[in-house]
């Protein structure tokens, strides 16, 4: 039987092959993407099990064997990228090795990554080299670094220096395991992301395996009606379905394989990938080979239900049964657990990811299961109010069968929702936290905060003398302000800092002190946990007088210079130099903007991804879907053109049940799209959702037409189908 049914596929003429030909191609187009999305995810998960060592010592119990290493990691930055910077001393003999090293750094040594030994090399050492002291030992091995452009080093010291740094611990064993919250993030985001492409690419392979439908049940009827058994006829349909599969999916991997330099150059997670990393694992690839031809097959036996019932429904073309509106209870449940959770957002993140992710895969479903209900409402409303000829044809078809109507747009409309709602939580996040609410000089000023024991005294209230002269020799500091800790800092109303008049005087762009005040209270750097600040701001006065606030403890040391890259980065320097124990090295108001811009940033490559391949496999199932259509239709349409139709009545036919299935979904998809950023916004952050930025409608008009424009291009096709010769019965 199996040798019967490959005979049955390939010899079918020229328009067999056609159809082996497409599904191959289309099969092909959405393993290459499925095979890429694995292989990403499997690269982000080997960049973070890569990272790990860095988080060494942040949960673990101090180390009481005299086998130990001191450890302190810290974060410094250049020129607004951040160095991993990591202290080590050995305690003991065989104190653990981080991964990378061949062994660990003595005192006066250090071993960077590569593209920071460059930086190092080429900056002046005023600028960046100064700040670790000794001599090269060596350079970091890829086993430790997260991408090709890692900052990170790893600077040798003595046990007694290290005893002094803030933080710094004895620990037995490097890190091997990713934090919890970091892993379950990464799992949150990424299923997220495999979500909204493994959807529209499970329909585009569905849609592919369904071409001629239509034409192949009446086929398998007529084989049925001579004394083929129902089992024959599975045996058959899995045959024909599974070869132009099978090829797609070992083509598939050519398209993956042609992917996979374009993605290694794309920081996602705001760093490139190595080579190694984008790869896939047996259980992927074994996965991809054996499921897509299996579900091909199954979705090539579920469409032969009607031939299994009687072949003598085919023949006649029973209209289906009509969708009833028990179908939009997906849709509202899934929109329902979204909003429940407003005001009752789990406090872990696998209890978020358990809400979220659930309701919106609820969602994308309830799109599915409900678009033939809202496709045949939508028929029926346009025709009631229409009586032309060419609108009342497509309006009774799509009602009388909205399944095959839905079907071909189903991709787009998952397409849309994906964007709608990643486009909706991206845009509102960077309207209450992006980087354009630092202040213009957001990059002019650098601060040391000091911590609780500065210079290793509890309560030093005065800088030394040397580190102000050191500090005041780069050329661009034009002033250095102390600000205090605020002894009322328990009282909720009180800032946390404190400043004299006289010095906020000479910083006018950091606000000022109301009439009559000698000292105000204020935060780090001059700005809120919420606002830039600026130099409209009146800060709230202190009952401490000048003398009361000179023997206050210092809280940061404000360096005033003029924003270029040098001089910032000198006189960073020049701090660490002066406090090489500080835990929270020197930084700027762009430098903590930065932080939050890297991970907005790959929050958006990873949206810009789904989105665009989401759109592009949209396209192609429609694409597949309508050529489809017609050909299942050519008998219809030439019957209907031997009885005076007009061709450009069934151009309007076609293009009509594309147009109104495809802006009804479109219409809804958004709408939900929009609806669960909006419910996921409040529940998980608090926000109101902020209307999309204007590339967003672009990227909605450009979809809508390059998908209109895919159902014209198929429009000449019917003046070549729909002859005389096609009306003959088969």
């Amino acid at each position: 039987m199996i040798r019967l049914g490959l005979r049955l596929a390939v010899t079918g003429g020229r328009e067999a092959l056609t159809r082996l030909a497409a599904i191959a191609v289309a099969v092909a187009l959405g393993v290459g993407l499925l095979l890429t999305t694995l292989a990403g995810m499997n690269a982000v998960d080997a960049q973070l099990h890569r990272y790990t060592w860095l988080s060494t010592g942040q949960s673990a119990t101090a180390a009481s064997s005299a086998d130990a290493v001191w450890w302190s990691t810290r974060w410094d930055r250049v020129d607004g990228n951040m160095i991993n910077r990591i202290d080590v001393a050995a305690a003991g003999p065989h104190a653990p090795v981080p991964p990378g090293l061949p062994r660990l750094p003595g005192p006066g040594e250090w071993y960077a990554s590569p593209q920071l030994r460059t930086l190092i090399a080429t900056m002046p050492a005023g600028q960046l080299g100064d700040r670790f002291p000794g001599e090269p030992a060596g350079t970091i091995g890829p086993g430790a670094l997260a991408s090709p452009r890692s900052l990170t080093i790893v600077v040798g010291r003595t046990a007694e220096e290290m005893s002094r740094i803030e933080g710094a611990r004895r620990v037995d064993h490097i890190a091997t395991t990713p934090p919890d919250r970091i892993a379950q993030a990464l799992t949150l985001v990424l299923a997220v992301v495999a979500a909204g492409l493994l959807f529209p690419l499970i329909i585009f392979v569905s849609t592919a395996t369904r071409l001629s439908a239509a034409r192949r049940e009446q086929r398998y009827a007529a084989m049925r009606l001579v004394g083929s058994t129902p089992g024959q006829i599975a045996v058959f349909s899995a045959v024909e379905s599974t070869i132009g599969a099978g090829a797609g999916t070992l083509a598939g991997f050519a398209v993956y394989l042609a992917l996979r330099g374009p993605v290694l150059a794309i920081p996602f997670t705001g760093e490139t990938f190595f080579p190694a990393d984008l790869t896939l694992t047996l259980p992927d690839m074994l996965l991809v080979l054996l499921g897509v031809p299996a579900g091909a097959a199954l979705a090539g036996w579920v469409a032969l239900r009607r031939v299994r019932i009687s072949p003598l429904g085919v023949s006649r073309r029973v209209t289906p049964r009509p969708p009833r509106a028990y179908r939009l209870i997906l849709l509202a449940a899934g929109l329902a657990e979204l909003g429940w959770f407003v005001g009752r957002r789990p406090h872990t993140t696998d209890g978020q990811a358990a809400a979220y992710l659930s309701g919106i895969l609820l969602v994308m479903v309830g799109l599915v299961v409900a678009g033939p209900w809202l496709t045949m409402t939508g028929a029926r409303l346009v025709s009631a109010r229409s009586g032309r000829p060419g609108v009342l044809l497509a309006a009774r078809r799509l009602a009388d069968n909205p399944h095959a109507g839905f079907r071909a747009v189903s991709g787009l409309v998952l397409a849309l929702f994906v964007t709608s709602v990643a486009v909706g939580v991206i845009t509102t996040i960077v309207a209450n936290r992006g980087p354009h609410r630092t202040g213009a000089g957001a990059n002019h000023l650098v601060s040391m905060s000091m911590g609780s024991h500065p210079d290793g005294a509890p309560g030093a209230t005065s800088v030394p003398a040397p580190v102000l002269a050191d500090l005041t020799a780069v050329a661009g500091v034009s002033d250095v302000v102390v600000l205090r800790r605020n002894p009322a800092d328990e009282d909720p109303a009180s800032l946390p800092v404190l400043v004299s008049c006289a010095d906020l005087a000479r910083l006018p762009q950091y606000g000022r002190c109301p009439a009559g005040a000698t000292v105000v209270q204020t935060w780090s750097g001059f700005t809120g946990p919420d606002d830039a600040g600026g130099a409209d701001r009146v800060w709230p006065v202190s009952p401490l007088t000048v003398d009361d606030l000179r023997r206050q403890p210092i809280a940061s040391i404000e360096v005033r210079t003029d924003g270029s890259t040098a001089v910032v980065e000198r006189a960073r320097t020049a701090l660490e130099a002066a406090y090489p124990q500080r835990r929270f090295l020197p930084d700027t108001e762009a430098d903590n903007a930065a932080d939050f811009t890297r991970t907005l940033v790959g929050w958006q490559r990873l949206a810009d991804v789904v989105i665009v391949a989401s759109l592009a496999v949209a396209g192609c199932s429609l694409a597949v879907s309508v050529a489809g259509g017609l050909s299942e239709r050519r008998r219809p349409f030439s019957l209907l053109r031997l009885t005076g139709v007009p061709l450009r009545v069934l151009r309007q036919v076609v293009a009509l049940e594309s147009v109104v299935a495809l802006l009804l979904a479109a219409v809804v998809a958004i709408g939900a799209g929009l609806l669960a950023a909006q419910l996921f916004l409040r529940s998980q952050m608090d926000y109101t959702l902020r209307p999309p930025h204007a590339g967003y409608y672009l990227v909605v008009a450009a979809g809508l037409a390059v998908s209109l424009g895919i159902v014209a291009s198929t429009l000449p096709l019917l003046a070549r189908i729909t002859g005389p010769e096609n009306a003959r019965n088969d």
